[in-house]
């Protein structure tokens, strides 16, 4: 499953107005949705205007470009506003929605409620991102993973360290400290594992140090190449740009991608020999794979290999 790498949230009505706006910039600038929107009800919405808001979401979702990916984040599902947030946005613009994510699952049970939720709103349905949290959870991401409306998961990294009652030091929130603390590091792999597990797409979470670009390109590098994830949140616009080139391969891999697959191709699948280095089926799904994240990340491919995109 390929998603765009990078997952913005924004959840103030200016600035998910500049959020679209800027989607639909850079979509003209790459040619391709190089990341979704995603429109913050839980963390947006002000306590006792969560259905303002959510009619604002609404608006906002059926006012953007048509090739827009938008989603939204509603309530947890035990949340007073849950069911409100699915019967408003999802039932009157659910066909414009590219995925809802739910925050705060802790079981199957959860998911569960929120897809008949949902399909009382919607009946098409859509794709449910789901929000890993806490330690239990954790525990039970590969459940999670394994039920056929989740489209990814994420790691709340914020409300993971909470849960543990100051056992993680609040360092561990931080950008060096998220990358250390024994406790985060397994749940990272956890939810990396459960999610690969089924075909899902696990999403990184946040840096919250927006200001530091070159701490954000890091993290975002260690997210993609030690950590096994394919998507990551962005909450703020300058942390885009370096999701994209720390997710995307670079020019190096695409070519070696691209001769590899072009000499698979004309063996009708058979096994190759590359550079002295045996090539099947397996690497060839792999080399694949590394083209679509090109593609999704709008990095320009050889004329040889586009038009398979």
């Amino acid at each position: 499953m390929v998603l765009p790498v990078c997952d913005h949230y924004s959840g103030v009505a200016a600035r998910m107005r500049k959020s679209l706006q800027l989607q639909a910039d850079l979509t003209q600038e790459f040619g391709t949705c190089v990341f979704d929107v995603t429109l913050d009800c839980e963390d947006g919405a002000p306590v006792g205007g969560e259905a303002e808001h959510a009619q604002l979401v609404t608006e906002l979702v059926l006012a953007a470009a048509p090739d827009a990916r938008v989603g939204v984040r509603v309530h947890p599902v035990d949340h007073p506003a849950f069911e409100a947030d699915m019967a408003q946005i999802a039932g009157q613009a659910g066909h414009r929605l590219s995925h809802i994510m739910i925050p705060k699952v802790e079981s199957l049970d959860d998911v569960a409620r929120a897809e008949r939720t949902l399909l009382r709103s919607f009946a098409p349905g859509l794709p449910l991102q789901v929000l890993i949290e806490s330690p239990g959870a954790v525990h039970r991401a590969f459940d999670i993973a394994a039920h056929p409306r989740v489209q990814s998961l994420s790691f709340g990294l914020m409300d993971f360290v909470s849960a543990h009652g100051g056992a993680i030091p609040a360092e561990g929130m931080g950008i060096e400290g998220q990358f250390t603390h024994p406790l985060v590091l397994r749940a990272k792999l956890e939810i990396a594992s459960a999610a690969h597990a089924f075909g899902k797409v696990p999403a990184h979470c946040v840096v919250t140090e927006f200001s530091d670009v070159q701490a954000m390109r890091v993290a975002a590098r260690r997210a993609a190449r030690e950590f096994g994830y394919s998507r990551m949140w962005s909450i703020h616009p300058s942390q885009i740009r370096p999701i994209l080139e720390a997710f995307a391969p670079d020019e190096r891999q695409i070519d070696t991608a691209s001769a590899i697959l072009l000499a698979a191709q004309q063996a009708d699948w058979a096994p190759i020999s590359h550079q002295g280095v045996l090539h099947d089926r397996a690497s060839y799904r792999h080399f694949w794979q590394v083209l679509e994240r090109a593609h999704a990340t709008g990095r320009p491919l050889p004329a040889e290999v586009a038009h398979w995109f």
